[in-house]
């Protein structure tokens, strides 16, 4: 199998790249299923409803989030009706949406796509990693599963790592969103376990990490804040990961970065 995963998408400039390109991959690259992570896609914010149709008629299969999952008032509605959004599994029990769901593919194949969301320097929710284990017990990879993927939106580098690790051999892939920074380690783990520690983000580059320099210079230099965060609206990058899977095993045969557009050198 060959799946793409889109890093974080950020406001407006972030939405339009993926919408563009992810139609131009899927022919050809030959894909067989497309995530992409939208937690900032609304104005740097969460998501909506509407962005989320928007990409799905772009050809995503599934949406995952982040710590910015809430941050737009009606999305917890909607969440609980669409199985293609998911949010960080370790939320308290109780928390509108899924941190888990299970697609097949045009082809037959069965994807598991899971998100677990780091602790460190964040919000202190449940242990990711018991969280993780709690979901790979419903099924094996190269069983129940031909392709599990794992995004770890975390902040620390250190606990991305740990979690591919603690994951290798299991899945067919770990990568990490969150820094919004895309990352030069993408390597397939001694059990066989695609990763990368950030998968960087859909959006423009000639910013504070998808946003307006003003602003984020304004409280480095004076610690004094001017206003509101607002997503860059330049030309933008798509980063993303490309994964391909060993249909035998499950396992990752490849894992590689691609940058197209905006300021970065392309892939």
């Amino acid at each position: 199998m060959k799946v793409l995963y889109c890093g974080d998408v950020v406001g407006r400039a972030g939405r339009d790249i993926v919408i563009e390109k992810v139609p131009e991959l899927r022919k050809e690259l030959d894909l067989d299923f497309v995530v992409v992570n939208g937690e900032n896609a609304a104005s740097g914010f969460g998501i909506t409803e509407k962005i989320c149709q928007s990409f799905y008629d772009a050809g995503v299969d599934s949406i995952v989030l982040g710590n910015h999952a809430f941050d737009q008032k009606d999305i917890m509605g909607y969440m609980a009706n669409d199985v293609r959004l998911i949010r960080p599994l370790n939320y308290p029990e109780g928390t509108p949406g899924r941190g888990a769901a299970a697609f097949k593919t045009k082809k037959g194949k069965s994807i598991l796509v899971l998100q677990a969301m780091g602790t460190v320097f964040m919000d202190p929710l449940d242990n990711p990693f018991h969280a993780v284990d709690k979901i790979l017990q419903t099924g094996r990879l190269g069983s129940k599963y031909d392709f599990i993927f794992v995004d770890i939106h975390a902040e620390a580098t250190s606990e991305k790592m740990a979690m591919g690790f603690h994951c290798d051999g299991r899945v067919t892939a770990v990568v990490g969103t969150h820094q919004h920074t895309p990352t030069a380690d993408a390597m397939i783990l001694p059990q066989g376990t695609g990763y990368q520690t950030d998968a960087g983000m859909c959006g423009d580059y000639h910013s504070v990490i998808g946003m307006e320099k003003e602003e984020p210079l304004r409280r480095f230099t004076k610690k004094i804040p001017g206003g509101r965060f607002s997503p860059a609206l330049g030309e933008a990058t798509l980063c993303a990961v490309l994964i391909e899977s060993d249909d035998a095993t499950g396992l990752a045969k490849s894992i590689r970065p691609i940058r197209i557009g905006g300021h970065l050198i392309q892939t």
